[in-house]
C-alpha cells in the first residue's frame, strides 16, 4: 500500500539538489565543454598540412581574401559567448568567473540545436566602454559575438559600441533573444484576439534590457509609440525624469502621475519583465475582454496563470516557465539566428533579420503539426491556440524554417557576404536535424505532458529510486516503486536523496497491501488453467514484484511497467505475456537504440525471439518502423544476415528471404531490403554496386537480425566499441503496457526506458 514516509526536510532536499548539480559540473570531466580536432592528425603528412608548412597557404589566401577565413578555418561557425558576470540569470552581480557555468551553458545550446561552436569569454571589466574594445579586438578570431548577462544601462554602451565598430553580428540575448521570441507570441496572440498591432494599446511593466528591446520590437511590428505606456520600480516612464538611459527614454511619454491600475483601463496586452506577484487580479480586470497578459518575470511571474484567468476567463496569458503553456524560452531563437547569420556571412543582425525570425517562429506554431512530431508530443496542446502561441524549442522544423528566413532577410537587406541558394541551404539544414544527438528530447517532453503512471518492479534498486528521483524533478511520469518502504527509505535517507515516499512517488509494499487479495485472484484467473493454484498465485502475488506490477497495469493501477534491473530477460517476459498479452498484443522483439556521433542506429531483435522464423521476423520489421518513426526518423531497414542477397543458403539467409516475401505481399509504406551484410547495410556505395537500384535511401538506420547472437553482438558493438548510447531495449507489440531493461542499465537508461513508457499509447504496438 502506499506509504506516507517523507524523510527528508526541505533543507535536506536543497542540500541534495545542490550536491547532484555540483556532481552533474565536476564528473566525468569537469565543465560541460570539450575541443576536438575535426581533421586527421595520425601521419607526418597530416602534420604537415595542418602545421608548418602547409598551414602557411591557408594563412596566405586569407590574407589575399580575409572571407575565406570561414572557408579555411572555424571562424564562420564560431561564436564568443561573453559576459562580465554583472547581471547573471536570477544571481546578480556575481563576478566573471562565477559566470562561467552559465557561459558553458550556454554554449551548449548553441551546439545541441544549430551545431555552432562557441567559446565561453568571461572578462573581469565593469567599465562598459573599456568591455566593448576588448571584445572588438576579438573580431578576427570570431564569426559573431553573442553578448550575455551584462547589466543594464551598461549592455545598451557595449552593444552600441561593438555594433559600430565591427563588421561581425553582435547580439545581446538577455534583449533581443527575449524580444524575438515575444514579438512571435505577440504576433500570434494579436491574431487569436482579432487585433491588429497598429491599434493596440500596451502596458510594460520593466524597463530593464529585455523590457526595452521587446518594447522596440513591439514598434517594429507596428505598434504605434503613442501606444505605449512603460513602468518601472519608480513609476511611469516620463519626459522629466533624470534617472533613465536614451534607450529608456525613447519610451518615456504620458503623465507623471498615472499609476499601473489606471493605465491598465482598456489595455489591450501586458508586458511584465519585472518582478514576482506585481499585477493584480483586479487590475487584470479592468483590461479588455480578450487581454494578453505576457507575464515573464522568473521563477515567479508578474501574476499567476489561474489568478490571471480567475479575473479574465478570455485572457491568452505566456510566462516563462516551462510548467505553463506559452513559454517564452530564448532558445526557440538565438541558436537559430545565428546560424542564418553566420551562413549568410551576415555583417550585423539588423531589425530585418530580427522580424523575420519572429515571424518564422509565429508561423511554424500556426500550422498543422506534422505527424512525426504529433507522435512524440502526446497530451502536449499542439493545434494553434490561445494555449499554443509558439512552437517547442525541440520541433525540427525551427533550424532550417528560421535560418532560412534569417539568412534571405540578410541578403535583401543588403548585410550578407555570402549569396546562399536557398533551397540548398535548407536542404543541408535538415539533414543536419535528422543527425541530432538530441534525439531523445521529444519524448521526455511528451512524458512531462502525458503523465503516465509507471510501475518499476525493481523498486528498492538504487538505480530505480534514483530515476524515479529524477523523473520527479524533471515532471516525467508518475513513478510508482514496487518494494518494501522501510528499505526504500533508508536507500533514499543513505543516497542523500530529496524523493518523498508516499508524496512524490507511490510506495507499493509486496508484504502488505490492501489490494494484495485482488491481485491474487487476478493472476490465479488469468492462470488457472496454467498450473497456477490459488496457493501458488498467493506466493507469487507476494514475493515476485514483476508479476505485481503486470497485475497492476492489467487491472488499471498503472499505464505501464518498467523491470529487469536484475535476472533473465525471458524471465521477466514469461510474467509480462501472462498478464498483458491479451486482445491482440504479443510480444514481436526488443529493439534497442543506439545513438552515434553521426545519427541514430536502430538494432533488433536483441531479446525475444532466439532464432528467428519468417513470420516473427517479419513481425519485427513491421514493429521496428512504427516504433522509429516514434522518434521521427524515417525508417530504412535492412534485414542482415550471413547471405548477401542470395550468394549463400544459410539459416539466416533463408529465414530473410521468407520475411522479405512476406512483407512484400502487403502495401508497404517504409523502405525494407534483405538479405544482406551488416557492412552492406551501412554502405550505400557497396551496395549499388552489389544490387543496383535496391529500395534502400542512403544509409540503413535500422537493422534487424535472424536471430538474437547477431542482433545482441552488433548492440554490444555499437554500445563498446563505437561509444554508442542505447536507449531500450524497447519491447515491441505489448501496446507499450510493459519494457523490461537489461542488469547492466544506469539510471539514465532507467530515465529514457521510462520516458519511452509516458510518452506513447497503444497503437504504437
Amino acid at each position: 500500500m502506499a506509504t506516507d514516509t517523507d524523510m527528508d526536510t526541505p533543507d535536506s532536499g536543497r542540500k541534495a539538489a545542490r550536491q547532484a548539480a555540483l556532481e552533474y559540473h565536476a564528473h566525468p570531466k569537469p565543465g560541460k565543454l570539450e575541443i576536438r580536432a575535426t581533421k586527421p592528425m595520425e601521419t607526418g603528412r597530416d602534420l604537415a598540412r595542418a602545421y608548418t608548412p602547409g598551414v602557411a597557404e591557408a594563412c596566405l589566401e586569407i590574407a589575399k581574401r580575409p572571407l575565406d577565413a570561414a572557408r579555411y578555418t572555424a571562424r564562420g561557425n564560431l561564436v564568443a559567448v561573453i559576459t562580465n558576470g554583472t547581471a547573471v540569470l536570477g544571481l546578480g552581480d556575481i563576478g566573471a568567473g562565477a559566470a562561467k557555468p552559465v557561459m558553458e551553458g550556454k554554449a551548449v545550446l548553441f551546439k545541441r540545436f544549430a551545431g555552432i561552436d562557441c567559446f565561453d569569454i568571461e572578462v573581469d571589466e565593469p567599465d562598459p566602454e573599456a568591455l566593448a574594445e576588448l571584445i572588438c579586438r576579438l573580431e578576427p578570431t570570431f564569426g559573431a559575438f553573442n553578448l550575455e548577462d551584462i547589466r543594464a544601462p551598461d549592455c545598451f554602451t557595449v552593444e552600441r559600441l561593438c555594433r559600430e565598430r565591427m563588421g561581425v553580428p553582435v547580439f545581446h540575448d538577455d534583449q533581443h533573444g527575449t524580444a524575438i521570441v515575444v514579438a512571435a507570441a505577440a504576433s500570434n496572440a494579436l491574431r487569436i484576439a482579432g487585433k491588429s498591432p497598429d491599434s493596440i494599446r500596451v502596458v510594460a511593466l520593466g524597463a530593464g534590457a529585455a523590457g526595452i528591446a521587446c518594447l522596440s520590437m513591439l514598434r517594429t511590428m507596428g505598434v504605434p509609440p503613442a501606444g505605449i505606456q512603460v513602468f518601472d520600480k519608480d513609476g511611469p516612464l516620463h519626459g522629466g525624469r533624470t534617472d533613465l538611459c536614451p534607450e529608456q527614454m525613447a519610451f518615456a511619454r504620458g503623465s507623471t502621475t498615472i499609476t499601473l491600475s489606471e493605465a491598465l483601463d482598456g489595455a489591450d496586452m501586458f508586458l511584465g519583465l519585472s518582478g514576482p506577484g506585481l499585477l493584480r487580479a483586479r487590475d487584470v480586470s479592468r483590461m479588455c475582454d480578450t487581454p494578453i497578459i505576457f507575464a515573464l518575470a522568473n521563477p515567479t511571474p508578474e501574476i499567476m496563470p489561474d489568478v490571471a484567468r480567475s479575473a479574465a476567463p478570455n485572457a491568452i496569458i505566456a510566462t516563462g516557465r516551462s510548467d505553463f503553456p506559452n513559454q517564452v524560452n530564448n532558445v526557440l531563437c538565438f541558436p537559430f539566428i545565428f546560424r542564418g547569420a553566420l551562413d549568410a556571412g551576415a555583417r550585423d543582425i539588423n531589425d530585418a533579420m530580427k522580424l523575420a525570425c519572429a515571424e518564422a517562429i509565429a508561423a511554424i506554431a500556426r500550422e498543422t503539426t506534422s505527424s512525426d512530431d504529433a507522435n512524440v508530443h502526446l497530451g502536449e496542446p499542439l493545434t494553434f491556440g490561445p494555449d499554443s502561441l509558439l512552437p517547442k524549442p525541440f520541433d525540427r522544423r525551427i533550424l532550417p524554417r528560421v535560418a532560412v528566413a534569417v539568412a534571405r532577410a540578410a541578403m535583401e537587406s543588403g548585410v550578407a557576404q555570402q549569396n546562399l541558394d536557398l533551397d540548398r541551404y535548407r536542404d543541408r539544414l535538415e539533414a543536419q536535424v535528422w543527425r541530432s544527438a538530441f534525439i531523445m528530447r521529444p519524448v521526455f517532453e511528451a512524458a512531462r505532458q502525458s503523465k503516465r503512471q509507471i510501475a518499476f518492479a525493481e523498486g528498492e534498486d538504487l538505480r530505480v529510486i534514483r530515476a524515479a528521483q529524477a523523473m520527479v524533478e524533471d515532471g516525467v511520469d508518475l513513478p510508482i516503486l514496487i518494494g518494501r518502504p522501510e528499505v526504500i527509505a533508508t536507500r533514499v535517507r543513505k543516497a542523500g536523496l530529496a524523493i518523498r515516499l508516499g508524496q512524490d512517488v507511490t510506495v507499493v509494499n509486496p508484504e502488505q497491501d490492501d489490494r494484495y487479495r485482488d491481485y491474487w485472484q487476478t493472476y490465479h484467473r488469468a492462470q488457472h488453467r496454467a498450473g497456477v493454484t490459488p496457493d501458488l498465485a498467493r506466493a507469487i502475488l507476494r514475493t515476485n514484484t514483476t508479476a505485481i506490477a503486470a497485475v497492476m497495469v492489467a487491472r488499471g493501477d498503472a499505464d505501464s511497467l518498467i523491470c529487469g534491473t536484475f535476472g533473465q530477460y525471458h524471465w521477466h517476459l514469461r510474467y509480462v505475456e501472462q498478464m498483458l498479452a491479451t486482445d491482440g498484443l504479443a510480444p514481436l522483439g526488443a529493439l534497442s537504440l543506439i545513438i552515434l556521433d553521426d545519427g541514430p542506429l536502430f538494432v533488433a531483435d536483441t531479446q525475444v525471439n532466439t532464432e528467428q522464423t519468417p513470420e516473427t521476423l517479419a513481425a519485427t520489421v513491421v514493429g521496428a518502423a512504427r516504433h522509429t518513426r516514434r522518434f521521427g526518423i524515417e525508417p530504412q531497414i535492412a534485414l542482415c544476415s550471413g547471405s548477401q542477397f542470395g550468394d549463400r543458403d544459410c539459416t539466416s539467409g533463408r529465414v530473410a528471404r521468407g520475411a522479405l516475401t512476406l512483407l512484400d505481399a502487403l502495401p508497404r509504406d517504409f523502405c525494407y531490403e534483405g538479405e544482406m551484410h551488416t557492412d552492406t547495410a551501412l554502405d550505400p556505395e557497396l551496395r549499388e554496386r552489389l544490387l543496383p537500384g535496391n529500395r534502400l535511401d542512403g544509409r540503413a538506420n535500422v537493422l534487424i537480425y535472424a536471430n538474437t547472437d547477431a542482433a545482441g553482438a552488433a548492440r554490444t558493438l555499437l554500445k563498446s566499441a563505437s561509444g554508442g548510447i542505447e536507449v531500450g531495449p524497447i519491447l515491441m507489440g505489448m501496446g507499450n503496457r510493459a519494457h523490461i531493461v537489461t542488469p547492466g542499465v544506469s539510471v539514465r537508461g532507467l530515465l529514457n526506458i521510462a520516458a519511452l513508457a509516458g510518452s506513447d499509447v497503444s497503437s504504437y504496438g
